[in-house]
């Protein structure tokens, strides 16, 4: 891939992937089909933005609260990781352009409707039901909770840097695997992406994940536990495999909505998962 192909994949990525203005011209959809097998390395560098994110914001709550405790008491650790978590969450959701959240609303929409046509029409429509108001509410205060329970659980600000980093890597291998599994219901962004999809490439995705999870577990920790943090990466694999079984049922097959929830479903649960880790160590 010569330098001027590569500078454009992945500005067309995270023009994709993101709602950075980075100019990507209009077939950025076809070349983030194509190059799906690279979704982790934008993973990697979204997480590294909101662990950024947390850092900055985690210092300034800090100095502003602790300067208002100097004349009304308060529980300033609770605060601090209460709204650093919640600001961290909310700055995924905006950076990636809502778009993910939105399949989650629309995955919502569609549960508890009898038939499969019923089901595709509460997805497509423009309102939001209870259920789906509800289900995106649930899944994303899932990963508040994560998020704000690894906050006081560790010391180390890299750790916590780092589990932000692999909740979001976790997420994208999770779609990269949806899409290898899945097949398409109708014509639309998640057909593209099933048809355009090298899957013979999607191993790379793997690879790359694996690296990134053991780099970031032996900085955090040590080597040992580096090989720890390709297992909780992996964790998305099952996820992406039951997200495969549910869109089937309730879809008849993946569309674009499936694809987005299944992102935000997979770094609920990594970040779960990664609180559990953190616990037992």
């Amino acid at each position: 891939m010569s330098p001027a192909k590569t500078i454009k994949t992945f500005r067309d990525l995270l023009a994709f992937l993101t709602s950075i203005p980075v100019g990507g011209k209009e077939d950025f959809v076809f070349t983030s089909a194509e190059n799906m097998y690279l979704f982790p390395i934008i993973g990697s560098f979204i997480g590294i933005l909101a662990g950024a994110y947390f850092i900055g914001s985690n210092y300034i709550l800090q100095v502003l609260l602790n300067g208002v405790n100097n004349f009304v008491t308060l529980p300033v650790n609770f605060l601090v990781s209460f709204a650093s978590a919640a600001m961290t969450i909310a700055f995924l959701l905006v950076i990636t352009g809502l778009q993910h959240f939105d399949g989650l609303i629309d995955l919502g929409n569609a549960l508890g409707h009898r038939s499969e046509h019923e089901r595709k029409m509460a997805a497509h429509a423009w309102t939001v039901n209870y259920s789906g108001a509800i289900f995106a509410i649930i899944i994303e205060f899932i990963a508040f909770l994560g998020l704000f329970l690894i906050i006081p659980t560790v010391t180390n600000p890299l750790i916590i840097v780092a589990t932000i980093i692999l909740a979001e890597v976790a997420a994208k291998l999770a779609m990269v695997t949806l899409v290898w599994l899945g097949k398409p219901t109708h014509k639309g962004l998640g057909s593209i992406f099933l048809k355009k999809a090298k899957k013979k490439l999607n191993i790379v995705a793997y690879i790359i994940s694996a690296m990134i999870a053991f780099a970031l577990f032996s900085l955090a920790f040590n080597v040992t536990y580096g090989l720890l943090g390709i297992g909780v990466v992996f964790v998305s694999i099952p996820v992406a495999y039951l997200m495969a079984q549910v869109a089937k049922k309730i879809f008849g097959g993946v569309s674009g909505d499936i694809i987005g929830a299944t992102n935000e479903i997979s770094r609920a649960i990594t970040l779960v998962i990664i609180i559990g880790v953190l616990i037992l160590i």
